[in-house]
């Protein structure tokens, strides 16, 4: 399942959450983060339960953005125990996607 995160949910679904975390920080206006869109979905389905993988919109939710110094999107932000972990920045293979979803399990 790919969960939306938001302003709103942002604490209590990654910060508070029992599982590793993978936010995908993206705009619908971003060629890449389109093109990224379905894998991001497939890795959800495929790590359902053993990590929540998600999306966060930046233009509607620029107040996130800023807090995590998002300055090019898409980034893909793994967070474990409410703290981030690892960053990655740019479209990518997913092959790619999915060795780097590996480590932060590993972490």
């Amino acid at each position: 399942m790919e969960y939306k995160f938001t302003t709103d949910n942002f604490d209590a679904e990654v910060l508070q959450a029992d599982m590793p975390v993978l936010v995908d920080f993206y705009s619908d206006r971003c060629m890449p983060c389109r093109m990224m869109a379905p894998i991001v979905e497939k890795i959800a389905e495929e790590y359902d339960g053993r990590m929540k993988v998600g999306k966060c919109n930046t233009d509607e939710n620029m107040q996130l953005a800023m807090n995590y110094r998002i300055s090019s999107i898409p980034t893909f932000m793994f967070f474990k125990a409410g703290k981030p972990t690892a960053v990655y920045v740019g479209a990518m293979q997913e092959s790619e996607l999915k060795e780097k979803v590996e480590q932060a399990l590993l972490k």
